[in-house]
């Protein structure tokens, strides 16, 4: 059974050089989580290339790799942003930015040469990453009277969530992650304990 809970990223930021007719690419793939890291990384290579011709990029965010964009940044339409999102798509990652930085050099490369540099630069960039795959995480939060503290421990034991957070009073309280295809088999072994009950369940039926 495939287990559709995985999906691929890179460990940490990347770079290489690719020259054509003079044009100089830089690339740089950068491993990212959220909007916010990416428009950060956008305006510091902004910043640092501010006498580039160009800063094209794309990105890719969530394990259902549906949030994406390519952007041309002043390069004939679907040359630049677009090649780059297909080296990001061909090798199936995902939480991913990359950027490329280019130098023109005089000579025009035209509409498929251009296409051919800032996909053969990205695809530079990636190979030089190192790929890792990562599982798809869920998150629950339980509560529960503390005499049922060791029925819920037991289970927490050998189903192994990570514990994210803890508070023991008269009325206990634990969020909890796991692999999102081990989350059915937590919650039905929890469900099972006396006093338990999911807090979101509650917001979520008002």
């Amino acid at each position: 059974m495939i287990l559709e809970d995985t999906y691929k990223t890179i460990e940490g930021q990347s770079e290489s050089v690719y020259t054509e007719k003079r044009s100089k690419f830089i690339a740089i793939a950068i491993p990212v989580r959220t909007l916010a890291e990416i428009k950060q990384y956008l305006e510091e290579y902004q910043k640092k290339y501010y006498d580039a011709r160009h800063v094209c990029y794309a990105y890719m965010l969530g394990a259902e790799r549906k949030d994406f964009r390519a952007n041309d940044n002043g390069e004939p339409s679907g040359t630049a942003g677009k090649p780059i999102l297909g080296q990001i798509n061909s090798n199936e990652l995902t939480d991913i930015l990359v950027i490329v930085v280019r130098y023109f050099g005089g000579i025009k490369l035209g509409t498929s040469g251009l296409i051919v540099a800032y996909r053969t630069a990205a695809a530079q960039a990636i190979a030089e990453a190192t790929v890792i795959e990562k599982t798809v995480d869920q998150d629950v939060t339980v509560a529960f009277e503390y005499p049922f503290m060791n029925d819920v421990m037991r289970i927490v034991k050998e189903e192994s969530p990570e514990i994210l957070e803890q508070s023991y009073d008269m009325d206990c309280f634990m969020r909890l992650r796991i692999r999102k295809s081990l989350m059915p088999r937590l919650r039905s072994r929890l469900e099972k304990v006396e006093t338990l009950r999911f807090p979101e369940d509650d917001v979520t039926s008002l």
